[in-house]
C-alpha cells in the first residue's frame, strides 16, 4: 500500500499550491488506465529539463573543468541509476500509486519506474512553485551525493554507457577499426556500435583498451549533447 503524499510533502517542507500536481507526479501509467485519471508522464518530461539544469549549474560552480568533462559528468549524474539512488534514498516507491500488475511485478522497487517518478516529482514541485522549490529536494538529495563523488577517478567511460543504455536493452559492440605507427609506439582506432549497426562514436589510444574507453566517451558525450537539443 502506497504511504500518504502529505508525508512525503512534509519530508521536504514543501507546500504546494495545487497538491493534485504532486499526486499526479505520484500516479504510474498503470494506474491511471485502471482508473481513468493522468499518469506522471508529462511531468516526468519537464522534471527531466529541470534535473538537467540545476545538475548543470551546480557541476558548473563546483567543477573548473572543461565542458566535455561537465558533460560527462552531469549524463553520469541523470542516468537512470543515479535517479534511481536518489529516489531510493527517501523510499519514494512507498509514495507511488501503481496498477495491481505493476504492483504484483515489483513496480516499487523498478528501476526505471522510481527514476521516471522521481524526474515527475522534480517537475510537479517546479510546475508549482519554481526552481526555488524544487531546490529544497536537490540540496537535500542529489547535491549530497554529487559532491561525495565530485573528485572521484571515474574514467570507466564504458561501464558508464552500458547503465546508460540498459534500460533500453540496447546491444553494445566495440571494434578496433585501424592500427597505425610502428610496433613500440602504435595508435589505436575503436569504434563503438549499439545494436550491432549503430555507430555511437570513435576513440583513438595507445592501447586498444583505451581507445575503446575513448570511444565510450564519445557516445556519451554525443548522447548528453542530443538530450540538451
Amino acid at each position: 500500500m502506497n504511504k500518504n503524499a502529505k508525508d512525503l510533502e512534509s519530508m521536504f517542507g514543501l507546500n504546494f499550491n495545487d497538491f493534485t500536481l504532486l499526486k499526479r507526479a505520484l500516479t504510474h501509467s498503470s494506474y491511471a488506465n485502471e482508473n481513468n485519471v493522468l499518469s506522471n508522464e508529462r511531468l516526468e518530461f519537464i522534471g527531466d529539463a529541470v534535473l538537467d539544469l540545476l545538475v548543470g549549474k551546480f557541476l558548473y560552480d563546483n567543477i573548473p573543468e572543461s565542458e566535455g568533462i561537465l558533460t560527462k559528468k552531469r549524463a553520469q549524474e541523470v542516468c537512470e541509476d543515479a535517479l534511481y539512488n536518489y529516489a531510493k534514498t527517501f523510499s519514494l516507491g512507498d509514495y507511488l500509486l501503481l496498477g495491481k500488475g505493476e504492483e504484483m511485478s515489483g513496480g516499487r522497487e523498478k528501476p526505471a519506474v522510481l527514476a521516471d517518478a522521481f524526474e515527475a516529482f522534480l517537475g510537479a514541485i517546479y510546475v508549482d512553485k519554481g526552481l526555488d522549490e524544487v531546490y529544497k529536494v536537490t540540496n537535500k538529495v542529489v547535491f549530497p551525493h554529487i559532491l561525495k563523488n565530485l573528485y572521484k577517478e571515474d574514467n570507466d567511460y564504458k561501464s558508464k554507457l552500458q547503465e546508460l543504455l540498459q534500460s533500453d536493452k540496447r546491444g553494445l559492440r566495440y571494434e578496433i577499426i585501424s592500427e597505425t605507427g610502428p610496433a613500440h609506439d602504435k595508435e589505436f582506432c575503436a569504434r563503438v556500435f549499439m545494436d550491432d549497426t549503430i555507430i555511437m562514436g570513435e576513440g583513438i589510444g595507445k592501447s586498444k583498451k583505451e581507445a575503446e574507453q575513448n570511444a565510450a566517451f564519445a557516445a556519451l558525450q554525443k548522447l548528453a549533447n542530443k538530450k540538451d537539443k
